[in-house]
């Protein structure tokens, strides 16, 4: 097929942003008393928001103002510090490069809330021109349901037959399918091959530019 959009997620795929968001968790937790985690274990807390990374790294219910607080501490410590250890994966910005010379569009699509989303893709490719950059808005559920991906093709006034989904864990995989778009799982993220194929990748990549053969 001839892919006019790739569509990516953000953390895990695009970015190695493990240790920011695990210290930033971890800052909050120890800050209201919760047991705090090893960085890796953030491995399969991450991809769903930080509400729900919240959630998982409290390990226990928690009344609703702790959490709040936790998510406040946590928003604070990583307005500031998220790109300390943040970097593009190796071989990303190449297969930028090639999309380019392609005339292939690209986006950011993550659950990560909006406004980091575009600052870190600021920080981090300022010179890049995405098609849209999207996070996680109050307008739409978070993925995998498909309507944030769905108003994306629509804005930018694709279909779902001009565009390839990319991402590394299960939540993206099911948002391809819910969104019936192609999708490539990459196997340098957070989470294993296996999760991917279980979750109906219908490609994988085991290196960024693995994905021109794809378009």
């Amino acid at each position: 097929m001839n892919t006019k959009l790739c569509i990516f997620d953000l953390d895990g795929t695009l970015i190695n942003s493990l240790y920011d968001l695990a210290d930033a968790m971890n800052y909050a937790l120890q800050k209201y008393g919760f047991p705090v985690h090893d960085r890796e274990k953030y491995r399969f807390m991450v991809g769903s928001g930080i509400s729900v990374l919240a959630d998982r790294a409290m390990a226990v219910p928690a009344e609703i103002e702790k959490k709040e607080a936790v998510l406040a501490n946590f928003n604070d410590y990583y307005q500031v510090h998220n790109t300390d250890n943040t970097v593009p994966y190796e071989g990303i910005t190449e297969l930028l490069d090639n999309l380019d010379n392609k005339g292939v569009l690209y986006s950011v699509l993550s659950n990560k809330p909006d406004k980091f989303t575009k600052q870190i893709i600021n920080k981090l490719f300022p010179d890049r021109k995405f098609a849209a950059v999207i996070g996680k808005r109050d307008e739409f559920p978070r993925k995998p349901d498909p309507a944030s991906v769905n108003n994306l093709i629509s804005d930018l006034g694709f279909n779902s037959r001009d565009c390839l989904y990319i991402g590394d864990s299960n939540i993206d995989m099911q948002t391809a399918k819910n969104a019936s778009l192609r999708s490539v799982g990459v196997s340098w993220g957070f989470r294993p091959i296996s999760e991917l194929l279980e979750s109906g990748a219908q490609h994988i990549a085991e290196k960024p530019a693995d994905i021109l053969n794809y378009l």
